[in-house]
């Protein structure tokens, strides 16, 4: 992943809220991000994830790594979660909220914890790594 700086006004922002709407039902989305095949299909990269509370994940060839803190299935994961890159013992909080929506779902994604100067390069991260690839897999 490609780092890139913070714009000014984003410099000290440590947390991200997102919402993104996908045709699929909250239980598949859930599904999809904790297989560790399904992870991998949708980002095309390697992902190993332990799918149960406490359990270790490693994603896209092991640039993303953590633990699942909280699983409540089809409704929520939250995850203690670092790229390779920060200092060891350094990890943020993301929480993916899943609410039905018509025939879909709603990912209510809630990213906090992070150091400041990261913002801009992970709220386009999420797009790009994630909500973007998971739409065209789940299409």
């Amino acid at each position: 992943m490609k780092q890139t700086c913070a714009t000014a006004s984003n410099e000290s922002r440590t947390s991200i809220h997102q919402e993104i709407e996908f045709k699929a039902p909250p239980a598949r989305l859930y599904q999809v991000l904790l297989s560790s095949k399904e992870f991998a299909a949708f980002t095309g990269m390697h992902a190993q994830i332990d799918a149960k509370e406490g359990g270790a994940f490693s994603m896209f060839g092991g640039m993303i790594a953590g633990r699942n803190v909280e699983l409540v299935s089809g409704q929520r994961i939250v995850q203690a979660w670092r790229p390779a890159s920060w200092e060891a013992g350094v990890y943020s909080m993301v929480k993916f909220q899943l609410q039905p929506k018509d025939a879909g779902a709603v990912v209510v994604l809630d990213h906090s914890g992070f150091p400041e100067g990261d913002y801009d390069h992970l709220f386009s991260g999420w797009g790009e790594r994630y909500w973007d690839p998971l739409h065209k897999y789940l299409a």
